[in-house]
C-alpha cells in the first residue's frame, strides 16, 4: 500500500466513462489520486487528456500498465472496458498483485454487486466489486427502500437513456445489462423476482436519463414507504447531485378480488409502488444529459473512496 495519505488508482478504459471518472477523482477525491490511465487506442482523447494533466499513460492495455513505474504504487484499479475484457484484466492483474482492489464498471460481475447506499458497508474488504449497471445504480436503491418497509415480491425497472450517451461499451453489453440488473434487483434490492429493460432513445435534442421503477409488495403503510423512498433518494443525491425524484411516488392497492397476473410470479395482490426518477449528469466531461454514465462514475468513486478511507484508517491504527 502507498505510504502517503492518498492511495493511487489506475483506470482501464480511456473512453467517456474512464475519462469522466479521472476528472472526478482529480477534482473531488479525498482518499484517492490518479496514478495511471490505460487504453488501447493511442489516439484516444482520454489518454491525451490524462497526459496533459500529468498522469502516466499507456495504450498497451493492462500489460502496458504492469510495465509503468507507477504500477508498484497502484492500490485500486477501475475497469471501464467491457464485461469480457474485465474477466481477463482481473485475472492478469491478480497474478501480479493478488491484493489489488478492482472496481468493476462493466456487467462482468466477478465480485459481489455493490450499490453504495444499500450494501457498500458489507463489501468494504472485497477485492473485486461490481457496480452493476447505470440502471441498477439508479433504481435498485428505490427497490431497497420499499423492501426495508415491506416484503417485495416483484420489481421491474425501465431505464431510458439518450442514444448519444450509449457508447460502444454500453452497446456491446446490452444483454449483460438486462441480466446483471435483473439479478442485482433481487440480490441487492431484495425483490423476489426482478426484471430490467433498457431503452436507447434517439430523440434530438438528447433526453436526460429517466428511470421508472414498479414494485409489487405486501400491503404496507404508504406514508412509511414514501418516507423510505425519499430518504434513500436523498442518500443517493449526496454523491450523485443530479439524482432526483421526478414526481410524487404513486401507489395502487391491488385487491385479492382483482389480482395482477405476473409472468413467473402468478397472481399478485398487495401494494404497487411506482417511482419516477431523473438523473442529470454533472457535466465534468460528459454532457449533462448523460446521467447514465455520470451515475456509474459517481457510484464507483463513492465506493472506492469509502474503501480507501477504511484501508487508510486501518493502517493508521495498526501503525
Amino acid at each position: 500500500m502507498s505510504s502517503h495519505h492518498k492511495l493511487k488508482v489506475a483506470i482501464i478504459g480511456s473512453g467517456n466513462i474512464g475519462t469522466d471518472l479521472m476528472i472526478k477523482i482529480m477534482r473531488n477525491a479525498k482518499y484517492l489520486e490518479m496514478g495511471a490511465m490505460v487504453g488501447i487506442d493511442p489516439a484516444s482523447d482520454g489518454l491525451a487528456r490524462a497526459a496533459r494533466l500529468g498522469v502516466a499513460t499507456t495504450h498497451e492495455g493492462v500489460e502496458g500498465l504492469a510495465r509503468l513505474p507507477v504500477f508498484d504504487e497502484i492500490d485500486f484499479v477501475f475497469d471501464a472496458t467491457s464485461a469480457t475484457a474485465h474477466v481477463s484484466n482481473d485475472a492478469f492483474l491478480r497474478q501480479l498483485k493478488p491484493a489489488i482492489r478492482m472496481i468493476d464498471l462493466t456487467p462482468a460481475a466477478i465480485g459481489p454487486y455493490c450499490v453504495p447506499v444499500v450494501n457498500l458497508d458489507a463489501h468494504l474488504d472485497q477485492l473485486n466489486v461490481n457496480m452493476v449497471t447505470c440502471g441498477g445504480q439508479a433504481t435498485i436503491p428505490m427497490v431497497a427502500a420499499v423492501s426495508r418497509v415491506a416484503k417485495v415480491h416483484y420489481a421491474e425497472i425501465v431505464a431510458s437513456i439518450s442514444s448519444k450517451s450509449a457508447g460502444p461499451g454500453t452497446r456491446a453489453n446490452i444483454d449483460e445489462f438486462t441480466e446483471t440488473t435483473s439479478k442485482a434487483i433481487e440480490a441487492v434490492g431484495g425483490a423476489g423476482k426482478g426484471k430490467a429493460i433498457i431503452v436507447l432513445n434517439p430523440a434530438e435534442p438528447p433526453l436526460m436519463m429517466r428511470d421508472t421503477v414498479f414494485v409489487l409488495s405486501e400491503a404496507a403503510d404508504q406514508g412509511e414507504v414514501q418516507a423510505s423512498i425519499e430518504e434513500m433518494a436523498a442518500a443517493v443525491h449526496a454523491y450523485v447531485p443530479g439524482y432526483r425524484l421526478k414526481q410524487k411516488v404513486q401507489f395502487d392497492l391491488i385487491p385479492e378480488s382483482a389480482p395482477l397476473s405476473i409472468p413467473g410470479l402468478g397472481k399478485f395482490s398487495g401494494l404497487k409502488t411506482s417511482v419516477f426518477l431523473e438523473v442529470e449528469g454533472a457535466a465534468h466531461y460528459l454532457p449533462a444529459y448523460a446521467g447514465n454514465l455520470d451515475i456509474m462514475t459517481s457510484a464507483a468513486l463513492a465506493t472506492a473512496e469509502r474503501m480507501a478511507q477504511s484501508l487508510i484508517n486501518a493502517s493508521v491504527i495498526n501503525g
